[in-house]
């Protein structure tokens, strides 16, 4: 199996990257690559910077079935095609859950793992007026973007979450409009990727845990099974809501800095 990853590398012009632990960067749930840009653009002048597009989202392959592993595996199977010897994964939502478990493969080679709000833990749905309002976007009668607003504020108030997902919107080669995702795939398999199946030590490197102070994908419930798991985590809040590193990049970039140093 091939990986059937889109990614991108980004270094620094001048200076050799060994020195400094690759940065390996995984966006979340409608996401692609460029939805952690920002942090990428921190850290590029420095260090080594991928950044990833899971499978069904961006320009990867599109495959039959959502599975936590698979998804892990293909990130795997990138990061030794680029021959890493030492890198620090950087996820967000989703893209953090799948950190996780590439951290748990690749061990001697993931130094350090950033988690951006979410936990290891199994979710409820939480996506359905998400769902209702992309499915009320019919991609064969809108003739522009603001087409594609109305009809998905018509389930979708929040202005920041519609301007997430309209980031994936985008004209193909004849012009066609089409999402970035696979929605069928996600609506259809979104049992599977709210779940965690994992239990006991996923990964023991020093690991961070990144929470939205206006989001609940994070509680106080949650500390002790991710302290099992993870039992060299620590934890910082950050005054924002899901999306943080959009809300507060210079926050989140700075606890980034903090955290590579080992301050």
């Amino acid at each position: 199996m091939s990986h059937g990853l889109f990614y991108q590398t980004h270094s620094p012009k001048s200076a050799s990257t060994e020195a400094l632990p690759a940065l390996v960067l995984i966006h979340g749930l409608f996401g692609n690559s460029d939805n952690l840009s920002v942090i990428r653009r921190a850290f590029e002048h420095e260090r080594l910077v991928i950044s990833i597009d899971l499978p069904n989202h961006g320009k990867s392959l599109r495959t039959e079935r959502f599975n936590f592993d698979d998804y892990a595996e293909r990130v795997v199977k990138l990061l030794q095609e680029l021959k890493l010897s030492n890198c620090v994964l950087v996820g967000h939502s989703l893209g953090g859950k799948v950190s996780m478990l590439v951290a748990k493969q690749l061990p001697q080679i993931v130094s350090k793992l950033v988690i951006m709000d979410i936990a290891p833990i199994p979710y409820p749905a939480r996506h359905h007026a998400v769902f209702s309002g992309l499915n009320n976007v019919d991609l064969s009668k809108i003739s522009s973007r603001t087409d594609a607003k109305i009809k998905l504020a018509e389930h979708v108030q929040e202005s920041g979450t519609q301007a997430f997902l309209l980031k994936s919107l985008y004209q193909d080669d004849n012009q066609q409009w089409q999402w970035r995702f696979n929605l069928p795939l996600i609506v259809r398999d979104y049992d599977a990727l709210s779940a965690w199946d994992h239990s006991g030590i996923c990964y023991s490197g020093p690991t961070l845990f990144m929470k939205g102070a206006e989001s609940d994908y994070i509680t106080a419930a949650h500390q002790a099974t991710i302290i099992e798991q993870f039992p060299q985590a620590s934890a910082k809040i950050v005054q924002a809501g899901h999306w943080l590193h959009a809300q507060k990049p210079q926050v989140v970039n700075a606890l980034i800095t903090k955290f590579l140093r080992g301050e």
